[in-house]
């Protein structure tokens, strides 16, 4: 498509103000500039738009985005044209335009101001606007929430199967389409349909470390939801109802106890749902009541909680819900109300639909409720559905989810596994999960008994009342050999279960297991509910974080424009820990580049002069950290906890990460030119002589690879120990 002569990183800096890219934003984009194919799988959060946003900003022509809402396009290109001085930079092509408005439309992207052009995919089945398009320069398509093409996908849309033949007849420009949520069944059908088997796929880890995820038993379920919004008052929300009905009434309860909450479902009309959705993200509304009509796409970043009153109908649907929490970074809690009267409510909207859309809705529920019932790690069993392996701890060291911090007892399930094991293959691997608890437990189904395995000789070997192995508890230890490896269920097959090569291999040589037992819904005691006390890096000067957030929701209203559209949270704990006052400083503040710096920055500036002038404030960036480069809170911090001598690993632990993360922080600072001394830590743990061979090597290495370095040292040092040795060297020699 075009060979860039800047580097990405100059454009990232003045399009968007940030200084480092996330993840693969880098990648992709560059595989998009040189007119590849790309499949983009990040969670939300995950820096997705970002992905084609900033190739449409820098290439020639227009990019062409699908989106498949009206609600999401306002709300993209709204943020889109608070980073330039140009309103048509950025437009929507939907039914929600006047004839004036379509037209205005037309033109800006006939003389190429337009970069950005979201359409619904219906926009794109009328042949005056494909007639249009063909007339066009075109960078590229992207096709954003591009799980609703398959069937499998928690929000399927006919329409999206219809893209292929529509783009192909406009112009077969590179087509880049993106996901939050995509099991691997998902990515195959989207990759077929859209005719780009052989695109580059980037698939970020889909574990968002920062959501707390807790599942509570519906019991005073109205009161617990009070009582949890009441102790976190004046944070954004959002509370997901399976019914119009029930988001009414919920709505409705929260504004008779004093809290500031809005509905928002499809039976409310047009203009009604605007204005609630507005009032939500321009922060006049903190919490907003929802069927999942609302928030696919949504960019507001500091919603602190999502709760779910009813169990949503896929995992998919969850995680994509729950994700809307948190997205700077910041606090995010996730908090469910489960009750298997729910279930058999979603089993109920089944009834009739045709044999494999049955099929399939069952097996997504049935996810659902193994999540929703599960006594392992919430993050582990999540992630595991959709295809990785969470191999961290992390979770169960920081309690960031209910089961992690306060875990069932475990016990010894070696022969349990054995039996199940067993009795899977004595079946002939026909069967999914329910019929095989129920054969094992000894309970003869309907089922059971027209297949004439009540009969059969592993019939109700894992009986045992006493020890209450019931079918529930089979149930539970299959979910559990699922995540172990032991039996695979194929998801084509509607869930039917299989030993995998590991489980045979068990049966021949069975090893210790620990087994947690499930939770019983059946005494529903709520208790209290859990609040994690973790949060982001958080401003330093809380006072002025708090008058800059009031000045940016006056700016906001002023404008019309969403707050965060201005800055983002992040960007204004940056401003209330290092108190910029020049337009210099404020453009090397995190997330703000020089468009943004000029179009909302003089005001922010003003109130910050006074502030610093009226509480006699010394400011740290003539002290400390003139020279980071990405400069948020935690930055300062740890270069002020390096140069008081605090061990690496406690500054991990203040701040509520791993060593590892840590580590990246100091990277981070150290190739942005500042120079650090790890000496005190380093020195502890390795010879001077072994450190001066380290340096030797670095100096005439090719490259800084650290798993190089290890190789070439033979494992002599652990990869934290060569990170640190690294940083040294960069610190010392290049800064």
């Amino acid at each position: 498509m075009q060979t860039l002569k800047t580097p990405l990183t100059k454009h990232l800096k003045k399009h968007f103000g940030f200084n480092t890219f996330k993840g693969d934003q880098e990648d992709v984009i560059e595989n998009l500039l040189e007119g590849h194919d790309s499949f983009v799988i990040m969670p939300t959060g995950g820096g997705k738009s970002l992905c084609y946003q900033l190739p449409a900003l820098i290439s020639e022509g227009t990019a062409i985005i699908v989106s498949p809402l009206i609600a999401l396009m306002k709300n993209q290109v709204d943020a889109i044209r608070g980073l330039s001085s140009e309103h048509g930079i950025a437009h929507f092509y939907n039914s929600s335009l006047t004839k004036t408005e379509a037209k205005q439309v037309k033109e800006d992207v006939s003389s190429g101001i337009t970069k950005l052009l979201y359409v619904a995919p219906e926009s794109l089945t009328k042949e005056e606007n494909v007639a249009f398009l063909q007339g066009i320069k075109i960078s590229f398509f992207a096709i954003d929430e591009a799980h609703c093409i398959s069937e499998w996908g928690h929000d399927f849309r006919p329409e999206y199967r219809r893209l292929r033949s529509i783009i192909e007849a406009i112009d077969r420009v590179p087509i880049i389409a993106l996901t939050a949520t995509a099991t691997p069944k998902v990515q195959e059908d989207i990759q077929k349909n859209l005719g780009m088997v052989g695109a580059k796929v980037y698939k970020a880890s889909f574990n968002r470390p920062n959501l707390y995820y807790q599942i509570r038993p519906k019991k005073d379920v109205q009161k617990e939801i009070i009582r949890f919004i009441k102790g976190h008052q004046g944070k954004s929300g959002i509370i997901y109802c399976l019914s119009r009905k029930k988001v009414e009434e919920i709505a409705e309860l929260l504004q008779v106890n004093g809290i500031n909450a809005l509905p928002y479902h499809a039976g409310l009309d047009s203009g009604t749902r605007a204005r609630n959705q507005d009032a939500f993200l321009m922060e006049d509304a903190d919490v907003i009541v929802a069927t999942i009509a609302f928030g696919m796409g949504i960019d507001k970043p500091d919603v602190r909680f999502v709760v779910h009153h009813d169990i949503p109908k896929s995992l998919e649907s969850y995680y994509q819900e729950t994700g809307r929490a948190g997205r700077d970074g910041g606090e995010g809690i996730c908090l469910a109300f489960y009750s298997y009267k729910d279930i058999e409510k979603l089993e109920k909207f089944l009834h009739g639909k045709p044999v494999a859309e049955l099929e399939i809705g069952l097996q997504l529920i049935f996810e659902m409720v193994s999540y929703s019932e599960t006594a392992v790690c919430r993050r582990k069993q999540l992630l595991h559905y959709f295809g990785e392996e969470y191999k961290d701890s992390v979770c169960a060291d920081t309690g960031m989810c209910d089961n992690c911090a306060h875990p069932k007892e475990k016990f010894e399930g070696k022969e349990d596994v054995k039996i199940l094991l067993q009795s899977i293959l004595g079946l002939k691997e026909v069967f999914k999960a329910k019929y095989i608890a129920n054969f094992v437990a000894g309970k003869a189904s309907s089922d059971i008994k027209s297949f004439g395995h009540d009969a059969h000789k592993l019939f109700g070997k894992g009986e045992d009342i006493e020890n209450e192995k019931d079918d529930k508890y089979w149930d539970a230890t299959i979910r559990q050999c699922i995540i172990y490896g032991y039996i695979i269920k194929e998801i084509e097959n509607y869930g039917i279960l299989k030993v995998s090569k590991k489980g045979k291999a068990f049966i021949e040589n069975p090893i210790s297991i620990d087994l947690v037992k499930s939770h019983d819904y059946s005494d529903v005691d709520n208790g209290d509910i859990i609040i994690p006390q973790k949060s982001g890096a958080g401003a330093a000067d809380e006072v002025l974080f708090n008058i800059l957030k009031d000045l940016r929701r006056s700016i906001g209203k002023e404008k019309g424009l969403p707050p965060y559209v201005i800055f983002q949270d992040p960007s204004l704990e940056d401003m209330a820990t290092r108190y910029p006052i020049t337009m210099e400083e404020l453009t090397n503040i995190s997330g703000v580049g020089q468009g943004k710096a000029e179009k909302f920055g003089a005001e922010f500036l003003d109130i910050i002069e006074r502030y610093v002038e009226d509480n006699d404030i010394e400011r740290p960036l003539d002290v400390v950290v003139k020279s980071i480069v990405n400069k948020s809170a935690i930055k300062v911090f740890v270069i002020q906890s390096i140069d008081r001598k605090i061990p690496v690993e406690e500054i991990a632990e203040m701040k509520g990460k791993d060593l590892s993360e840590i580590l990246t922080e100091i990277e981070h600072i150290v190739h942005s030119g500042t120079k650090v001394n790890l000496n005190y830590c380093i020195d502890q743990e390795i010879d001077e002589e072994d450190q001066e061979e380290v340096f030797e090597y670095f100096m005439e290495a090719e490259s800084d690879d650290v798993e190089e370095a290890i190789e070439e040292f033979e494992g002599a040092f652990t990869e934290e120990e060569m990170r640190m040795l690294r940083i040294k060297f960069l610190s010392e020699v290049g800064n």
